[in-house]
């Protein structure tokens, strides 16, 4: 049950049902493929289940049967409670993707590759929609944190990564970053040309972040949708 861990219906399910090893054990093939079902499991279930079913009957290491037995009561609790946040949080997040979608950036922005209707929501909450805010794409670049520093002291010249920055819009750029080189054969060459140039892998990230907020500045202060074209001249040769 990998992809969320224990936050997923399904494992929330299991849990709620087996709170201990004992019980865990005790549970068939046929009960484990009813409570991933019920869970809303539709794929896999059945492979799933026999998996679970060899899991739970393995040996492994116990307490004496009270304590277990208290674990489990304070086990089934806490799940119940894990319950009600992981409910907040698909009812925040529905209200948000619907609020987001509402406003006239939300196109321009989800049309980056990388950003969707969550990330986008996190991007506009941090960079505001007043247009006169950041003058140009620098502005917005160094408020991001992605753009580097350079001191200059006699003949040395230091360039270093901006710590002073919007954290909360960086983290954002660490997930679009990496959703957009998975799939814009652009922002893929981009990063790899950056590797290649002798970067780390977060360096890379990062100056792709500053690329990319380049042409968001761009194209909301021109209210134009993202065209790879014009962000990565190269992309085409690169998708062939």
């Amino acid at each position: 049950m990998s992809g969320g861990g224990i936050t997923r219906a399904d494992a929330r399910t299991v849990l709620a049902a087996a709170p201990t090893p004992e019980a865990a054990a005790k549970l068939t093939v046929a009960k484990l493929r009813a409570l991933l079902r019920k869970a809303g499991r539709q794929r896999n279930v059945d492979a799933d289940a026999a998996r679970l079913r060899e899991v739970f009957r393995a040996e492994q290491l116990r307490q004496r049967a009270m304590v277990e037995q208290a674990m489990g009561i304070q086990l089934r609790t806490l799940v119940q409670r894990l319950d009600a946040a992981c409910a907040d949080v698909e009812s925040l997040t529905a209200a948000t993707v619907e609020h987001f979608e509402r406003h006239p950036d939300a196109a321009i922005i989800t049309s980056f590759p990388g950003l969707a209707a969550v990330s986008g929501a996190r991007l506009l909450a941090e960079i505001g929609d007043d247009r006169k805010r950041f003058v140009d794409a620098r502005g917005l670049k160094a408020y991001a944190g992605a753009s580097p520093v350079t001191r200059a002291s006699g003949k040395r010249t230091v360039v270093s990564h901006r710590q002073i920055k919007n954290y909360r819009l960086a983290s954002v750029g660490s997930f679009w970053t990496l959703v957009a080189i998975q799939n814009s054969p652009g922002a893929r060459g981009h990063f790899d040309r950056r590797r290649a140039a002798g970067d780390w892998s977060q360096q890379a990230q990062r100056h792709l972040f500053g690329k990319l907020l380049g042409q968001l500045h761009t194209c909301l202060r021109a209210r134009q949708v993202y065209d790879e074209l014009r962000a990565f001249p190269g992309a085409p040769a690169l998708a062939a």
